[in-house]
């Protein structure tokens, strides 16, 4: 489970690359540890390489009702400390510094690129973590 401030950019994103690199091998779901937005420029990215991201609606941490992870990963600074106070049951708990690209300021290609860039990152990471799981045989939430 992949979990950000607002379940609007970070964590759907990472969701998603993980579907898509590991295909019916893996259940990966995001939350935001506040209510947010669909963001276009997620939906717009994203759409690039294949994926839709139409249907994402945001969730809050507050709102699951499984509370058994094999791995979590935070991706916003406020998000560690949610999931903690929500006593998870978590094979593992990681947090990745990655950075938001909805506070990048200027032009409509500036900010385009820093969203492609969080998610060529987030494709190299959430394939480098997951890949030894899926390949051990666990099934990641």
């Amino acid at each position: 489970m992949f979990v950000c401030s607002m379940n609007s950019v970070r964590s759907p994103i990472a969701a998603a690359l993980a579907r898509q690199a590991f295909p019916g091998r893996i259940i990966a779901r995001s939350v935001g540890v506040n209510g947010g937005k669909a963001d276009q420029f997620v939906h717009e990215v994203m759409e690039e390489i294949g994926i839709d991201m139409s249907v994402h609606t945001p969730h809050i941490l507050d709102e699951l009702v499984a509370n058994r992870f094999d791995l979590v990963i935070t991706l916003s600074d406020d998000a560690p400390e949610a999931v903690s106070r929500k006593e998870l049951e978590a094979g593992a708990v990681e947090h990745w510094h990655v950075s938001d690209p909805s506070l990048v300021e200027g032009n409509r290609e500036l900010v385009l690129g820093a969203y492609r860039d969080l998610r060529d990152s987030l494709r190299k990471r959430v394939r480098d973590r997951l890949e030894p799981l899926i390949s051990s045989g666990s099934q990641t939430h």
